[in-house]
């Protein structure tokens, strides 16, 4: 499996949720507490949206450990953005490539996946073959959390992301049930476009992977006045992780199961998740 991070708000340095906190990706790549895997060193990927650029996101992905990375430590202390999404995989079934690792993106948008499509191999050609044909070129990889990607794509992600991501996920469900296949979709799932961040806590047999949410900033700085970081923040900045970074009473929030973020300008929006 993998794990994934989520910032939306005021321009930060990446390296404060990354490298700066007690519990960031980098020592989750390391000392995952809530995954699938301890250790999660296959590969990682960083996407972000420089300030003022929110159609074109920038990226930058490895196959090295992320802790062994001195070229994403040094970029994570030198790049600001109001949003951007981290990712360590856990190689499960495909290669180990850059191709394969996370965030996938298509023109504005930035995709991230943790768990897995089981069975995938049984089902892999016909998913494939029902994707747009204008889509189909843009796939580099070989790995189900990109192949579900531009299936939702073509479900219309870039209209309506949760509809569509239902819409695929319930192409995958029905084809593993051909094949006998009970349980196929494991995921969480973060998705964001520039303006807005969505995220999605489902599987098929409803005991999904972590995914937590920060809490209220105004609540954050009342529940812990003693926490100098947490008083730079400032109302809409909000994180989506796989662990919550660090111990803080009261400051994160787990996303239900079966349930799907949209977090905009501070507010988010929660709705059931619901595979057609």
């Amino acid at each position: 499996m993998c794990r994934w991070n989520a910032y939306i708000g005021q321009p930060l340095l990446i390296d404060e949720l990354l490298y700066r906190t007690k519990h960031g990706l980098i020592d989750e790549s390391l000392h995952a507490r809530m995954g699938a895997e301890t250790t999660n060193g296959d590969g990682f990927g960083l996407g972000w949206y420089p300030p003022g650029m929110p159609a074109d996101p920038a990226r930058y992905r490895g196959v090295d450990p992320a802790w062994n990375d001195a070229n994403l430590r040094d970029l994570a202390r030198h790049v600001e953005s109001p949003l951007f999404l981290a990712h360590i995989r856990a190689a499960v079934g495909s290669p180990v490539q850059q191709t394969n690792c996370h965030p996938f993106r298509h023109g504005r948008w930035l995709f991230v996946h943790n768990g897995l499509i089981d069975g995938f191999a049984r089902i892999r050609r016909k998913m494939l073959l029902e994707i747009e044909p204008e889509l189909f070129n843009g796939i580099g990889g070989s790995t189900d959390s990109e192949t579900l990607f531009y299936l939702a794509l073509g479900d219309g992600l870039e209209e309506e992301p949760l509809a569509a991501m239902e819409r695929a996920v319930g192409r995958v469900e029905r084809a593993a049930a051909q094949q006998g296949i009970d349980a196929p979709v494991q995921m969480t799932i973060g998705i964001a476009d520039g303006e807005r961040l969505w995220a999605i806590r489902y599987s098929s047999e409803h005991r999904s992977r972590t995914l937590f949410v920060s809490e209220d900033v105004d609540a954050l700085k009342r529940l812990h006045p003693e926490n100098a970081r947490l008083q730079e923040l400032v109302e809409g900045d909000r994180v989506v992780v796989s662990e919550p970074l660090s111990d803080l009473p009261g400051a994160w929030t787990e996303i239900p199961e079966s349930t799907a973020l949209r977090i905009e300008g501070g507010s988010i929006e929660q709705r059931p998740f619901l595979p057609d």
